[in-house]
């Protein structure tokens, strides 16, 4: 009986590495980057390359184990989650009250070292980010924070 279900486990395993989700690559350019709107220095574009844009652009650098099922529905789950929540490729396409928001939500990620997960440093360890990065992401949010013309209140439903 035991020898049936590992047969079957196995069967499972084969099968489904024919069902792969779509990868998150494309090839720019993004009218709506986050660089078109605000300017960033080679210490904070490389930081954020490095340990953002996998799962928060529009284009995933994937892992060799990304080709291996269920590995890569799981990791498709994540970028898909991240890219929903804030999605550097298409920034520029947020209403300003959003990019006030977003520009915030950064600087305390980074800062707070909530993100980038442990669930990605774990694997990529070159995506930990130093005390230099860091102070210098919290800057760049600061600056960009002051660009930006005041967010606009919601609208009040008048009856």
């Amino acid at each position: 009986m035991l020898k049936k279900i590992l047969y079957v486990l196995l069967a499972a395993l084969v099968i489904i590495q024919f069902f792969r989700p779509q990868r998150n690559q494309s090839t720019g350019p993004y009218p709506n980057d986050i660089t078109t709107k605000f300017a960033m220095n080679d210490t904070v574009m490389g930081a954020l390359k490095t340990a953002c844009f996998d799962c928060h652009s529009n284009n995933t650098t994937y892992p060799w184990y990304a080709n291996v099922q269920p590995v890569a529905w799981w990791l498709q789950g994540h970028i898909n989650d991240g890219k929903k929540h804030l999605n550097f490729s298409e920034f520029a396409s947020y209403k300003t009250k959003r990019q006030h928001k977003k520009l915030e939500e950064i600087g305390k990620a980074v800062t707070e070292g909530w993100m980038p997960l442990d669930s990605y440093t774990w694997m990529h360890k070159n995506v930990r980010l130093s005390a230099e990065q860091k102070t210098a992401i919290k800057k760049w949010v600061d600056e960009s924070l002051a660009k930006l013309p005041p967010a606009e209140p919601e609208p009040k439903d008048e009856k």
